[in-house]
């Protein structure tokens, strides 16, 4: 309840957003303490509630399956601590704000900015912040609309499915377009603006884009940029972390690569990451499938049609040197 309705004079009109359903008791978050109340000689285990919340669980996931991203993994570490000291001081009634979960995720495409979210989402979940801990993930074609009345509906629907989670807002920027006065953009921001401060306990937003473009973006929408608590910028992945992925990729389709063809792969990348387009672990994995299908018909067309599940399971140098990458043109 608002200040002004407490004091009896009517509050500002709110738009209503609905629920993603019902709370139970173990959806309990912080304002709903799920665990006992604490006296001045009690004493509490941080590793037992971090191990209990999930949290080294997620954290750990992050390492095992995430390469590289030291820096963001290291900002997700400095917050799940947070988090979890604030719960407990809550348990002691030591004063503690609501913590703003809000958060702007800037890198280049590719990067891993929807993977990190959605383990934040079940990392939120877990520490008892967000009812569901799921993620919805969003452009400006599900929150904008084309006509005098639609956005309004667009958005509210969008962020009414989001409550209890996590609304990922892919190039938020494009939300803003100055200086076309039939875009309808501005409505779409206003609503989000006021769904992050008065569902800030039951949703968390996640702005992500290019970093230079969401700069502009904040600069732009102030009112956005102060309910945003934590920036964290994911930087490019090196070769030899793309070609890492690209392991892991090849791994979880049931394949191996040849000792030559794991050469291939890196040669590919070192030309690949200096042409126009490149998208990070996007364009590895578009990449492998275009390896794919170039083992798939070097077997469905060898003079020799019998094959073995060694020949099925592995790539080849020339399924990757086939690409236009090596003679200098982009990727087909």
């Amino acid at each position: 309840m608002h200040r002004a309705e407490r004091n009896g004079a009517p509050g500002p009109a709110r738009i209503a957003f609905g629920s993603s359903g019902p709370a139970t008791p173990d959806d309990a978050g912080p304002d709903r303490p799920d665990a006992p109340e604490l006296g001045p000689g009690d004493t509490v285990d941080l590793a037992a509630v971090r191990r209990d919340a999930g949290v080294d669980d997620v954290l750990d996931a992050l390492d095992r399956d995430l390469v590289g991203l030291a820096p963001v993994k290291q900002r997700l570490r400095e917050l799940a601590a947070l988090l979890v000291v604030d719960r407990v001081r809550a348990r002691f009634g030591l004063a503690t704000g609501a913590p703003t979960l809000h958060m702007c995720f800037t890198g280049n495409p590719g990067t891993g900015k929807t993977t990190v979210a959605r383990r934040m989402a079940g990392l939120l979940h877990g520490l008892g912040y967000l009812r569901t801990g799921h993620l919805v993930s969003a452009t400006r074609d599900d929150l904008v609309g084309e006509y005098v009345g639609h956005t309004a509906p667009k958005t509210k629907e969008t962020v009414r499915r989001a409550l209890g989670g996590v609304l990922f807002i892919d190039e938020a920027y494009y939300l803003h377009r100055p200086g076309n006065e039939r875009d309808y953009g501005g409505e779409a921001i206003e609503i989000l603006l006021q769904a992050m401060e008065d569902h800030r306990a039951d949703v968390a937003v996640v702005l992500a884009g290019y970093a230079d473009r969401m700069d502009t973006f904040f600069a732009a929408n102030p009112g956005m940029q102060s309910r945003i608590a934590h920036h964290v910028d994911f930087p490019d992945f090196s070769v030899d972390e793309l070609a890492a992925i690209g392991g892991h990729m090849v791994d979880e389709l049931g394949l191996v690569l040849s000792d030559e063809a794991t050469g291939a792969l890196h040669e590919y990348l070192e030309l690949r990451v200096e042409q126009p387009w490149f998208a990070g672990a996007r364009s590895v994995r578009n990449a492998l499938d275009r390896a794919r299908m170039r083992q798939a018909r070097r077997l469905t067309t060898a003079e020799r049609p019998l094959v073995t599940r060694d020949d099925l399971r592995t790539l080849t140098a020339a399924d990757l040197r086939a690409s236009r990458v090596f003679d200098g043109g982009l990727p087909r």
